[in-house]
Formats: C-alpha cells, sequence, structure tokens
C-alpha cells in the first residue's frame, strides 16, 4: 500500500462510511468497524507529516546556509573595499595617476561633485521637495472586530479557514 496516497486512502474511507451509515449495526460493531477503516489512513497521514517535518528541517538548514553565505559575501566585500582604499591611498601618497600592466590599468580618477550639507537649517525651502502623502491602508484588524461586533461592512466579510495543527 506504500503507492496509495493519501487522498486515495481518504476517499476510500468516506465510501466506506457512506456504506455503514446504510447497516444496522450496534455501537460496538461500529465502533471496532471505523477504527479498522481509519487505520491506513491515519498511517498514511503519519507518514506525510514526518515527510513534511524533513522538508521543514531542510528548508531550515538552507535558510542557515543562505545567511552564512551572506555574511560570507558581505566580508568578501568589505575586503574589496580595504583593498582598493589601500592602492588608492598608496597612489596618492606616492603622486602616482596611472599604472598600466598587461592585464588591467589602474587610475585614479575623480568622482562626481557630491554636496556636502553641513546646515541644513540654513538652505531655502525652495530647495526641498515634499513626497506625496501615502495611499490610506485598510486595517483588517478594525475591519474584522467591526464585523465580528454585527457592523455591516460593504466589500467584507468573516472566512472561518481551517489549517492542519502539528505538535
Amino acid at each position: 500500500m506504500t503507492n496509495v496516497s493519501l487522498y486515495s486512502l481518504a476517499a476510500e474511507y468516506r465510501g466506506q462510511l457512506q456504506a455503514l451509515e446504510n447497516l444496522d449495526l450496534d455501537e460496538k460493531a461500529l465502533a471496532d468497524t471505523l477504527e479498522s477503516l481509519g487505520g491506513d489512513l491515519e498511517v498514511k497521514a503519519q507518514n506525510v507529516v514526518c515527510f513534511l517535518r524533513n522538508l521543514e528541517t531542510t528548508a531550515a538548514a538552507i535558510k542557515e546556509a543562505e545567511a552564512s553565505m551572506a555574511a560570507r559575501r558581505k566580508a568578501i566585500e568589505n575586503r574589496v573595499d580595504g583593498l582598493k582604499r589601500y592602492v588608492l591611498e598608496s597612489m596618492q601618497s606616492n603622486g602616482i595617476q596611472k599604472i598600466e600592466c598587461p592585464l588591467f590599468s589602474i587610475s585614479i580618477a575623480k568622482n562626481p561633485a557630491a554636496v556636502d550639507v553641513f546646515d541644513e537649517k540654513q538652505i531655502p525651502a525652495d530647495y526641498f521637495v515634499t513626497p506625496p502623502a501615502p495611499p490610506p491602508q485598510l486595517d483588517k484588524k478594525l475591519v474584522a472586530q467591526a464585523l465580528k461586533d454585527g457592523f455591516d461592512v460593504p466589500g467584507a466579510k468573516l472566512r472561518q479557514g481551517v489549517r492542519l495543527n502539528i505538535r
């Protein structure tokens, strides 16, 4: 029965339950029959949850590896920036503007001019921009509370979902 899906077992279980409804069995016989019918379904569900937990562990390990790789990338980028500063400072302190070699050339170039604001309070208001106001955002908690309190909120309704709880 290893190739039987949980869906197939569930459909078979429902079919057998419907067949049991038509039989006139006493409570003990019905309970015993129900217990025997649910066995395969329960085992399959347990196996699926074990597989699911294994996948969760794998996903957590991948997430941890991503964080580790991101930290390593950042360390390497910082090392690159430090080495660039080192070469630039060495060239500047020795008055060297350009170094040529067969693989690449190194030169000191000027950056575009940047604004250095030393006292923002002195800058006239004409040089400031006002960002547009953000659009209003729906407060779903407020809507949910209003609906729970019996108010009619056009365009919204309460929906009760279900989830699988694994402890």
